[in-house]
């Protein structure tokens, strides 16, 4: 349910699809297309990483907030260098 949620949360502020989606192509795992969900999501390994340095558990669901707050800062960061 947690991603539902986080997806939700995304989806309601259009300003952040076009930086959602760069974000899911640069952390893709490499051959995603070769594997089911056949989707270009983040490695297992990676999202468990990113899990415990955020909130020091790794089945933790992610906080829609967060995710908004990182995507806001990866829109601010890629147009520092554009």
């Amino acid at each position: 349910m947690g991603w539902v949620r986080v997806a939700a949360a995304v989806a309601a502020r259009p300003a952040l699809w076009p930086t959602a989606l760069r974000q899911m192509r640069r952390t893709a795992a490499p051959g995603w297309y070769r594997r089911a969900p056949f989707l270009p999501v983040p490695s297992g390994d990676y999202l468990r990483f990113r899990l415990i340095t955020q909130y020091g558990d790794a089945l933790h669901r992610p906080e829609p907030a967060d995710v908004v707050n990182y995507l806001a800062w990866c829109r601010q960061w890629d147009g520092d260098f554009r």
